[in-house]
């Protein structure tokens, strides 16, 4: 099939190899270079970087509203376009440009967790389970009907991090699966019920309250590593927590009870990687040898 491809991201990545090993991906969109490290020099996006070293030619356009972006859109005669993460919203006229319009891989169980988060916010949530739906896309937001969708749990200490990686490559099979059936599979509506939306993450979420449950703050660590980071203070330091476990133990809230277990306003979370300001993640062992912790974090 003669495909668009259309996403920024690393989450995006894997399913633009997918799609370049086994269909012609005619052009691949993602969004401009832009300031970023230290020089603040305009660095491209993951997905640019990947489409380049497949030899695809790639498209940037700031936006669509210039009629001449959505010419060359239409141009392309696709059968499809597929959207992973992209960062723009699509208007009519290119969503009805492919031949068998726009599939988008989501991050969630549609119509659970619709928006710019879901992975985020189904840990923060406590949800045991997440997946992928590859969903047809129209104006709203996430709103389109289902072609497939594929499952997966969420373990007890899996962060965005490991749910991301597999999530992406969950993404990229079922794409695969998706345009091998696309003349068969049906278009399910979204259920009305059960609907939630993801919001954007606020770094203002990220300050942990020791005072909150220790389920809670097990989540907020795993759901908001590795960005932003869950943080507390170790004295005068910000100290960043990356993965933890529910752990027994009570005490005052932020309390050091052993190690890096630390008390709760009920319950006890272990930390299991931590990072200082300026220095790379640690192990627990790793962040105790050479640093006086205080015996209470705020």
């Amino acid at each position: 099939m003669k495909v668009i491809f259309m996403g920024t991201p690393d989450f995006s990545v894997p399913a633009l190899r997918a799609l370049a090993a086994r269909h012609e991906v005619v052009a691949v969109y993602t969004q401009p270079p832009r300031p970023a490290g230290r020089g603040k020099k305009d660095r491209p996006s993951p997905v640019h970087v990947a489409a380049e070293s497949l030899g695809l030619p790639v498209r940037y356009p700031a936006n669509f509203r210039d009629s001449a972006d959505r010419a060359d859109f239409a141009a392309l005669n696709a059968d499809v376009a597929v959207v992973v993460a992209y960062g723009l919203i699509l208007p009519q006229a290119l969503l009805n440009a492919p031949r068998h319009g726009c599939l988008n891989i989501h991050a969630s169980l549609l119509p659970r967790w619709r928006g710019a988060a879901p992975i985020h916010r189904a840990i923060l949530a406590g949800d045991h389970e997440t997946g992928i739906a590859i969903m047809q896309m129209e104006a709203g937001l996430d709103t389109g009907p289902v072609l497939l969708l594929q499952s997966t749990p969420i373990g007890p200490t899996d962060t965005t991090a490991d749910l991301h990686d597999r999530l992406a490559a969950m993404g990229a099979d079922l794409i695969l699966t998706a345009l091998d059936q696309i003349d068969r599979l049906p278009r399910t509506p979204q259920a009305s019920d059960g609907v939630t939306y993801a919001t954007k993450i606020d770094k203002a979420e990220a300050r942990i309250d020791w005072t909150r449950p220790a389920p809670e703050i097990d989540r907020l660590i795993r759901g908001l590593s590795p960005f932003p980071g869950a943080w507390c203070l170790a004295g005068s330091e910000r100290l960043k927590l990356l993965r933890a476990r529910l752990a027994p133990g009570q005490g005052t809230p932020g309390t050091r009870l052993s190690g890096l277990t630390i008390a709760c306003g009920s319950g006890a979370v272990e930390i299991l990687e931590a990072q200082r300001e300026g220095k790379r993640a640690m192990l627990p062992e790793d962040l105790l040898r050479g640093w006086s912790l205080p015996a209470r974090f705020g």
